[in-house]
C-alpha cells in the first residue's frame, strides 16, 4: 500500500486517483476497441452516471488494497460532507480514528506480504529443483539456471561493460512482467548495474548469444520486489535474454 504524509490521505488518494486514471484511459483511444462510442449523456443523465463512476472507481481502489469499508457508513459521510450537513466527529477525532485505522491496515498488509513471500519462496525452490532435472539445464554454484538456446562466437562482457540486450521476463507461472521486444528497442545497461543473476549471466555469454536464465530470488529482487509490478516479494524470476552488443 502506498505510504502518505497524512493519516487521511490514503483514503484521498482512492477518490482521486481512480478517478483520474479512468479519465487518462479513456483519452488514448488507439488503444481501445474502434467500436462507436456510444453517445455521451448530458444533463441530469451525465451527472448521475458520472456520481456512479466516481463511487465506482473509489470502491474498486479500495478493494485492491484491501481496505475494509462500510459502504454505508462511507455513503453517509459523503452525503454530510456534500450538504455541509455538521459532521458527527471533530477533526482531531477523525484524524485519530483513520490514523488508527491505516496502522491495522498496514499491520495487516504486512502479514499478508510476510506469509506470501515465505510461500513463493518455497514455491520457486521447488521450480528450481524440479527444472534442474530437465535435459540442457545448467545449475551454477550461486543458484543461477540457464539454458543454451543460441550460443554466439563474439567476445564475453565483463563486469564494468555496458551492453546492448533484448530480453522478456516471466514469474514461473508464465506471467510476462518486462519485455524489450514489445518495447520494440533493446535495453542498454551496465553489466554491474542490473540484478546479480544478470550480472553472473551475462559474464558468461558471448555476444550473439541468447540464453534462457532461472533466476533464484536472492539473485533477483528478493523481498524488496519492484514497486508496480507483478513481480512478488522472493519471486523467482525466468528470462530469455539475447546479447547484441558490447558497448563499452
Amino acid at each position: 500500500m502506498p505510504r502518505f504524509s497524512t493519516p487521511y490521505t490514503f483514503l484521498k488518494a482512492a477518490c482521486v486517483a481512480l478517478t483520474f486514471a479512468a479519465s487518462a484511459n479513456a483519452q488514448t483511444p488507439k488503444e481501445k476497441s474502434q467500436a462507436k462510442p456510444a453517445a455521451t449523456p448530458t444533463g441530469p443523465e451525465l451527472k448521475n452516471k458520472a456520481s456512479y463512476a466516481a463511487g465506482l472507481n473509489i470502491g474498486q481502489n479500495l478493494k485492491a488494497q484491501g481496505v475494509d469499508i462500510d459502504p454505508e457508513e462511507m455513503a453517509k459521510g459523503i452525503r454530510d460532507g456534500l450538504s455541509g450537513a455538521k459532521p458527527k466527529m471533530t477533526p482531531e477525532e477523525m484524524q485519530q480514528v483513520l490514523a488508527a485505522f491505516q496502522k491495522e491496515l498496514a499491520a495487516k498488509r504486512m502479514e499478508t506480504v510476510k506469509s506470501e513471500s515465505v510461500k513463493n519462496l518455497k514455491d520457486g525452490q521447488a521450480f528450481l529443483a524440479a527444472n534442474a532435472t530437465k535435459t540442457g539445464v545448467k545449475t551454477l554454484p550461486s543458484g543461477l539456471q540457464y539454458i543454451v538456446i543460441k550460443q554466439g562466437t563474439g567476445p564475453k562482457p565483463t563486469k564494468a561493460s555496458t551492453v546492448k540486450t533484448h530480453y522478456r521476463g516471466t514469474l514461473i507461472d508464465g506471467q510476462e512482467f518486462d519485455s524489450s521486444y514489445k518495447r520494440g528497442e533493446p535495453a542498454e545497461f551496465p553489466v554491474g548495474g542490473v540484478i546479480a543473476g544478470w550480472t553472473e549471466a551475462l559474464q558468461l555469454m558471448p555476444v550473439g548469444s541468447k540464453y534462457q536464465l532461472f533466476i533464484p530470488a536472492a539473485l533477483a529482487y528478493g523481498e524488496n520486489a519492484p514497486q508496480g509490478s507483478i513481480i512478488p516479494a522472493n519471486g523467482t524470476l525466468v528470462f530469455e535474454v539475447e546479447l547484441l552488443e558490447i558497448l563499452k
